[in-house]
């Protein structure tokens, strides 16, 4: 199957001189279309600067990154941006939710920069915001909403313009069990009737149980690529 995200030999480092972290150390990875898959580790491990990465968000030290056909390491920084915008959905752990504008406005952000009809915004972000149970609280601003309710504007948003590649960092953090399994189940939706890939950063064993595929990461490095069972994760 054709792979989507295609790391070789990535590295990544930070600080300079004597005091250097190296967040990730030599990592290969392919990650096949249509995949439903979590990145889980410890803390420090390198989760969300991989994530970072297959954006563009974050820089290699060294290494290529191929995500949907494209090297993100030799892309401009507008067309970068173009990528994203176009091909890339990202669920922010702090969600990034642009604070002068309302629920329904940040849900339709990119489909605005996208070109997309009033009309046809109006249908998809009405039809996310109560599928992610924020009907009604679509003229609502971030301050005025829950940190779980902020988290579901941001999914809405990322899944908007219906990307070939969602990365979310940690989407279930900041939401109750019974949201975070509603949430699951809309992107599980979402990836099997439109093919989207999806991967997610978690220390969220229900994420992880319902992920089809699991990567484990240590120290930077990938310790386990499969199947791997809820005992090797303890």
């Amino acid at each position: 199957m054709e792979a989507i995200v295609k790391l070789q030999g990535v590295t990544k480092d930070y600080g300079q001189g004597d005091v250097i972290v190296h967040a990730l150390r030599g990592v290969d990875l392919e990650l096949e279309k249509g995949t439903f898959a979590a990145i889980a580790g410890p803390s420090g491990s390198g989760k969300s600067t991989l994530l970072n990465i297959m954006s563009g968000l974050d820089k290699v030290t060294q290494g290529q990154v191929t995500v949907d056909g494209r090297d993100v390491t030799k892309l401009s920084r507008s067309a970068l941006s173009k990528l994203r915008l176009n091909r890339i959905g990202f669920v922010f752990q702090s969600y990034n939710l642009l604070p002068v504008l309302t629920a329904y406005e940040n849900a339709e952000y990119v489909l605005l920069m996208q070109g997309v009809s009033a009309a046809e915004r109006r249908e998809k972000v009405m039809g996310l915001l109560k599928a992610v149970g924020l009907e009604g609280m679509e003229h609502r601003f971030p301050r005025e909403l829950s940190g779980g309710q902020q988290q579901r504007v941001a999914i809405a948003r990322a899944i908007a313009s219906q990307p070939a590649l969602v990365l979310a960092d940690e989407p279930t953090a900041n939401v109750d069990s019974k949201t975070a399994a509603a949430l699951l189940d809309l992107m599980i939706k979402l990836n099997e009737e439109q093919g989207a890939t999806f991967l997610f950063s978690t220390h969220d064993e229900n994420v992880m149980k319902r992920a089809k595929r699991l990567i484990i990461l240590k120290d930077g490095m990938i310790a386990e690529n499969g199947a791997v069972s809820m005992e090797e994760l303890k």
